[in-house]
């Protein structure tokens, strides 16, 4: 009996975490990120697995993406830039910034 809890606890996790992905990946469509990056490889801007590969074990990596989302920047992938999304709610450039970071390689 104990088995199957575990089975079902661990079941539900993983939906859980499947739909908290698919609900990231919708803002990432609303916010229109998708016009620049894929989640597998690179468009004009990196895929979000480099970004996540990048920046695997840096602490301060949440917040340094936060920033570069809300002010834009250059430099760091490439000589184009990444325009301001300063109209994206905090929250929401925080929860796309998280989804990005969990993405492995």
């Amino acid at each position: 009996m104990k088995t199957l809890a575990t089975c079902l606890l661990v079941s539900a996790g993983l939906l859980a975490s499947a739909g908290n992905a698919q609900a990231q990946e919708a803002l990432a469509k609303k916010y229109n990120c998708l016009a620049c990056h894929a989640v597998d490889n690179k468009l004009v801007g990196p895929a979000y697995k480099d970004v996540a590969a990048k920046y695997k074990g840096d602490k301060g990596a949440e917040a340094k993406l936060v920033a570069k989302v809300k002010n834009g920047g250059a430099g760091v992938w490439g000589q184009i830039p990444m325009p301001p999304n300063s109209s994206v709610p905090d929250a929401d450039v925080k929860a796309l910034v998280k989804w990005v970071l969990s993405l492995k390689k």
